[in-house]
């Protein structure tokens, strides 16, 4: 399981097993996770996170999505 980052509480990451999906990023903090996808940028799905929360995640996975979206490319080989 890949983890490209902690940025603010949050824990950005993929897993190893799911380079036949479109490239996203899981953000999870405690027991709360969502996933975003990256191209285009979008929510995938989320399990207990605010919306204020999600707001923020959404906005740092917009910040970092080209960074997101190599690692993801180089890891998976596209």
């Amino acid at each position: 399981m890949p983890t490209l980052g902690r940025i603010g509480p949050f824990r950005f990451f993929f897993y190893s097993n799911e380079g036949t999906e479109p490239p996203h990023v899981h953000a999870q903090h405690e027991r709360k996770m969502a996933k975003f996808w990256l191209d285009p940028a979008a929510l995938g799905s989320t399990g207990r996170f605010s919306a204020s929360e999600l707001r923020s995640i959404e906005r740092i996975v917009l910040e970092n999505r080209e960074r997101f979206l190599e690692a993801w490319n180089e890891f998976f080989g596209s």
